[in-house]
């Protein structure tokens, strides 16, 4: 096959990854087709909850015209016993010819060794076709098996001042319903978003996903609520044994802890003194613990700046309506001690698009080094 084709096959091998973001985790999202004679005969990608694999379901569905096709992968095949039987084993079993691989696996257990197989079962193997794409598809992958923390997104949506509510604290609705569904839509594309108490106190959100025929694929709500401050009558917590939610704090032996466990919220213990930076890496690293990938961060002006203060922000999502509320409103982000403009971290644009009357725009961290 051509390079063109290559390339083509595997454009539509991400397009399928891409369905499983935000349902698939501990695992990555990961697209496979198989061609044969110039022709698709098997699609697949992962499943929710992260089997069966991107793979497996190609070759259920080519059936007898696996044998002799060509495989694109997003992501090197497994080569690892973990639920389900290492794909690189049923690939070989079925006699693909040919694998075209994207990306390589940086999880340990494969990171190499499913291309290894595959060479060994005398399958011609090529790697990097859409590399950068595919990287960039599970960049929460990435970032859990190889910095030991989730992809962070920030999502502000904000008056065209930068303001999130007036004086009074009235926010709703700032951006129009075009802007609110696509972040429902963001929701589903992240295992997990998290809030600070406050928000949680102050809104008593429900953190569901509210797009029609869609709420069932919610992702996990987490809340940093160092003082236990969430009470069970809350929606968060009413709604703990539909929808997860996940709870971090420093009271753990309490009453009120013991009431929002039978409600069937899941409490994590904060250990690290403080509220800066050791505190926001104990709480990633124990949801990359978890196998989460990816953190929509939507709380308020104080969990958004400090997160953006200790860098751990990845990509920013700018929602922001053409209306202006003044110097009296609240602010999206409070004071980041930025003296000099020189201490001031850049952005770049990678997309700028109306939403009806408003418009999003999202940024990636400018410097060449990536988020710690």
């Amino acid at each position: 096959m051509t390079e063109a084709s290559d390339r083509r096959h595997m454009a539509t091998a991400l397009a399928l990854a891409e369905r499983g973001l935000g349902n698939v985790w501990p695992n990555p999202a990961v697209g496979c087709v198989l061609v044969k004679d110039g022709r698709i005969v098997g699609r697949g990608w992962t499943q929710p909850g992260g089997r069966p694999h991107a793979e497996r379901e190609a070759i259920l569905r080519a059936g007898e015209a696996a044998r002799g096709s060509t495989a694109y992968v997003t992501l090197e095949p497994c080569a690892h016993q973990g639920r389900t039987p290492p794909c690189a084993d049923a690939m070989i079993a079925v006699g693909i010819a040919r694998t075209v691989i994207a990306a390589v696996d940086p999880d340990p257990r494969v990171n190499g060794r499913g291309i290894a197989r595959l060479h060994a079962a005398g399958i011609a193997v090529e790697v990097g076709c859409l590399e950068a794409q595919a990287q960039a598809l599970n960049a929460g992958f990435f970032a859990r098996c190889c910095r030991g923390r989730p992809l962070v997104s920030l999502k502000l949506a904000t008056s065209a001042d930068g303001k999130i509510a007036t004086a009074t604290g009235e926010s709703q609705w700032i951006t129009g319903p075009e802007a609110r569904a696509e972040g429902h839509r963001l929701r589903l594309r992240h295992d997990a978003i998290l809030v600070g108490s406050g928000t949680a106190l102050a809104d008593d959100p429900l953190l569901t996903c509210r797009l029609p025929g869609l709420e069932a694929r919610s992702p996990v709500r987490i809340v940093l609520d160092r003082r236990l401050r969430l009470a069970p009558s809350s929606r968060l917590a009413r709604s703990a044994r539909a929808f997860p939610v996940w709870l971090f704090t420093r009271r753990l032996d309490t009453p009120e802890a013991e009431a929002l466990a039978e409600a069937g919220v899941r409490l994590f213990p904060l250990a690290s003194e403080g509220e800066g930076a050791g505190e926001l890496r104990e709480v990633l690293a124990t949801l990359a613990g978890q196998g989460i990938t990816r953190v929509l961060v939507e709380g308020g002006a104080g969990i958004a700046t400090a997160f953006l203060r200790e860098r751990l922000v990845d990509r920013l999502y700018l929602f922001d309506a053409p209306l202006l509320i003044g110097a009296d409103g609240r602010p999206a982000v409070q004071g980041l001690s930025v003296r000099r403009l020189v201490e001031a971290r850049r952005w770049r644009r990678i997309e700028d698009r109306l939403l009806g009357p408003d418009r999003l725009g999202v940024l990636e961290p400018a410097e060449d080094e990536a988020a710690t």
